[in-house]
């Protein structure tokens, strides 16, 4: 943005009283350069000046006016009224009141136009096509759980679906439809126009979030309406903003917040205000509802972090700022951007909890006392159970974190036992097999044994089980003790066999004594629960760990879960806790050989009922770990997926929808147009960069300061964005597609706008080349848009197309359109 400069009086005439005059702050933001520093700055002084005319004829040739007006030129088409008073003795008038209500009416003409046009591309047929489309199966089962308040785990944070379900809320939705498979129809009964309205409004608000954007970075609104011309017409954002997916959500956040930092930003000059505080608040809440759609909203919170870092590091060397002033700006950043994001992500999560509090197909996912908090679920079960375990307990012992094949297994035995020689010609102990069961089954009961005593009842009152006692399990069904011994474990030979001892008279002796470790618990008194607590069982003899290792036997086995012991105690996998539990009161003789209907029910005192359930804090450090944990392991080979070097030139796309009976199709992908452009965009810059850098060493300054620090400002903000947007995908492991490219996309989109403008005003210096160049992206805007025309089919799905028109939409070979044989 060019700089203005005051023009010198050249009036002969001048009044001799000019040295008295007074300015108020409105005539000097009039007078002062538009730089960032002075546009900076709010305006609230409602004192007036009164201008008098001493010598009319001196003030003009006319003497018609009192104070001349001089119009300067704003860079963008707008001028400033610069009042001349170097003629004009000013006399204070006091205070002017303003009126109790004025309304001001500025109507922006691209902006609203982007607007109108935006909701018209993404919400045009917005009920077409009456079937799931791709990831809808998902989002659209979590929004009938929702309604049903049902719980449900999910790996994304809940925002996206909750904005989802209140659309379905909003359309009556009853929640009663499957989301089997995708491709299946929508009965009439199912709102699908409610379902999809909010991913397309906000989808659509990107194209207005992206000009104001790219005016507050500086750049004039030709440039903003460049870049919301390419968001508007960018054929990947269209689709994602037309189904029951969240990315669209995600993307209007991210830009939420960049726009309400840089309106922060300029406020600088007026700490403290309320404006000032609104708009870091803002910031603060817009990056709580990033984190709260996706995690990839954490990599926003990164730049803004180091963008804020690097302002309190320049705060820091203004001196005249006291202590005192920048601890206050410390604090203001840390609450509104740390404290109220933290609060407001941790509201959004009991919110979820509070919806989808019944019991559902997801529980398994979670622990037993996590389980227990979801009505009509486990704790039904549990309701009544007695809290603490004692000699003569019958449990089933769960293992605490492990999911393995998407379920929980428990502890569990049967009958039959290890093969004499393994597959590898390794011998074994021939012993009964102990596995981990991923179903419950009455071979998972177990009963807690005195190891001093031959009874396995429980005493009135119960002899109850602490912190380091020494117990023996004894199988339920079989009445065999829980083994382990210094023998290779079946699929893992690293570990130690676990088995139930069966006496062959040889000379292998039982070795069935277990020591009791409550995880997280030094304390002798402690006493072990049921559900509540989490321990160990070591090994007496070999201070090994019981432990699952995730591997499945063979058929021998019956494809059940390996349990070993492993002298490395202190892992997830070592981990169990007790779900179900009773008392019983037999006589010995009367357990062997008899099953649980036999056993009598002992008196007891506490029960679950009178127990304090798992809290909210205790519940979302859960959910947490199972979100983030859960996914790492998304590692599914997919048809479509994607590594993210094939993200940037669109290498390949992902098939969503295909109608049954023709070449109908939804096919994820982009504007090419836009996206091979984009990466030329990324280049021009750091080029032109290190050109810039080059040159001014050497003093030779091709743009004034203020131009120079926006061009750095877009640099930091833009291109690290797209960069902490992107390079992040490469250290990941999981399954990733193309999709996942889309925030990056939008800073991509940003950046290649503000480079026309940039090449155009500080590149190109000859007005001819500007014409030429100008002309040249007249031709490229329209080639964009004709794109978008040409790949619409694939975009909407409403076409019919036939084999040579889809391929001659395959641009590259690696496009993996769909062609059905009709």
């Amino acid at each position: 943005m060019p700089s203005h400069h005051h023009k010198k009086n050249r009036d002969p005439h001048r009044s001799k009283h000019s040295h008295r005059h007074h300015v108020t702050p409105k005539q000097q933001d009039r007078t002062a350069s538009t730089s960032e520093e002075t546009r900076g700055v709010d305006d609230d002084d409602n004192s007036s000046l009164s201008v008098e005319r001493e010598d009319t004829s001196s003030l003009s040739g006319n003497g018609s006016e009192v104070g001349s007006v001089e119009s300067r030129d704003q860079g963008d088409g707008a001028s400033a009224i610069e009042p001349s008073l170097d003629s004009a003795a000013v006399k204070w008038v006091g205070p002017v009141r303003a009126p109790l209500l004025s309304i001001k009416t500025e109507i922006n003409i691209p902006l609203v136009l982007l607007t109108v046009v935006a909701m018209a591309t993404r919400m045009w047929r917005l009920e077409y096509p009456n079937s799931v489309v791709f990831d809808e199966m998902h989002f659209g089962r979590f929004a009938s759980m929702y309604i049903r308040r049902t719980f449900f785990f999910d790996v994304h944070p809940p925002l996206g679906k909750l904005i989802i379900a209140f659309g379905a809320y909003l359309g009556d939705f009853s929640g009663n439809f499957t989301w089997e498979r995708i491709g299946a129809d929508y009965p009439s009964a199912v709102p699908v126009w409610y379902l999809r309205l909010f991913p397309a409004l906000f989808g659509s608000l990107l194209v207005p979030l992206t000009y104001q954007t790219t005016v507050e970075l500086g750049y004039n609104h030709w440039t903003a309406t460049l870049a919301g011309g390419m968001v508007l017409f960018e054929n990947s954002l269209v689709t994602q903003s037309r189904f029951l997916l969240i990315d669209s959500f995600l993307l209007f956040f991210i830009l939420a917040t960049l726009l309400c930092l840089l309106k922060f930003w300029r406020l600088k000059h007026s700490p403290f205000s309320p404006s000032w505080w609104a708009w870091l608040a803002g910031t603060g809440a817009m990056l709580a509802c990033a984190c709260s759609v996706k995690y990839v909203g954490v990599f926003t919170v990164l730049l803004v972090g180091g963008m804020i870092f690097h302002e309190l590091w320049t705060l820091i060397g203004d001196k005249r700022l006291t202590v005192h002033d920048l601890t206050s700006h410390f604090l203001a950043r840390a609450g509104l951007l740390a404290v109220l994001p933290v609060l407001l992500y941790l509201l959004l999560f009991n919110l979820h909890l509070e919806l989808a509090n019944r019991s559902g197909p997801h529980d398994e996912m979670m622990t037993s006392a996590f389980q227990a908090t979801l009505e009509g679920g486990l704790s039904r079960i549990t309701k009544s159970q007695p809290v603490s375990i004692a000699y003569g307990s019958q449990i089933t012992l769960r293992h605490t974190h492990g999911m393995f094949l998407g379920r929980p297994c428990w502890l569990h035995s049967h009958l039959s036992t290890y093969p004499v020689r393994y597959h590898d010609n390794r011998g074994s102990s021939a012993q009964q097999q102990v596995t981990c069961y991923s179903f419950k089954d009455i071979n998972n009961w177990w009963i807690v044994k005195d190891p001093r005593r031959t009874t396995l009842y429980v005493d009135d009152p119960p002899k109850l089980i602490h912190h380091g006692d020494i117990i023996q399990l004894v199988h339920g069904t079989s009445s065999r003790a829980l083994n382990s011994h210094n023998v290779a474990a079946p699929v893992s030979p690293y570990s130690q066999e676990v088995t139930c001892y069966i006496d062959y008279n040889i000379s292998l002796p039982a070795q069935n004594l277990w020591r009791v470790e409550l995880v997280d618990s030094a304390d002798e008194g402690d006493t072990w629960k049921s559900i509540q607590s989490h321990i160990r069982l070591v090994h007496v003899n070999t201070t090994a760990a019981l432990k699952v290792s995730g591997l499945q036997l063979p058929d021998w086995g019956f494809h059940q879960l390996e349990v070993v012991s492993d002298r490395l105690i202190q892992q997830d996998a070592t981990v169990w806790n007790v779900e179900e539990h009773k008392y019983t009161q037999v006589d010995q003789a009367d357990v062997v050989g008899n099953n649980e209907e036999t056993f009598n029910q002992a008196t007891y005192e506490d029960t679950m009922d009178d127990q304090p359930l798992m809290g909210f804090l205790g519940k979302f450090a859960e959910l947490q770990w199972k979100m983030l944990s859960t996914n790492k392991e998304l590692q599914q080979e997919h048809k479509y997926s994607s590594s993210p070097a094939e993200w940037p030139l669109m290498e390949r796309g992902v098939a969503y929808w295909l109608h049954p009976r023709t070449n109908a199709q939804i096919h994820f992908m982009g504007n090419p147009l836009v996206w091979w452009s984009g990466v030329v965009g990324i280049l021009g810059y750091v080029a032109l960069l290190g050109v810039f850098l080059v040159r001014r060493r050497r003093a030779c300054f091709d743009m004034d300061d203020e131009s120079w620090q926006r061009y750095i400002l877009t640099g930091e903000l833009v291109l690290g964005g797209w960069v902490l947007h992107y390079v992040p995908f490469f250290l990941m492991e999981r399954t990733l597609f193309l999709h996942h490219y889309l925030p990056a996309l939008v800073f991509k989109i940003l950046l290649l706008a503000v480079m026309v403008e940039n090449i155009h005003t500080h590149v190109l210096r000859w007005p001819v080349h500007r014409h030429v160049f100008s002309a040249l992206c007249a031709v490229w805007v329209t080639c964009i848009y004709f794109t978008y025309r040409k790949f619409a089919p694939l975009t909407y799905g409403n076409s019919d197309l036939s084999a040579d028109e889809v391929t001659d939409l395959k641009w590259l070979e690696s496009w993996d359109l769909l062609i059905q044989v009709l």
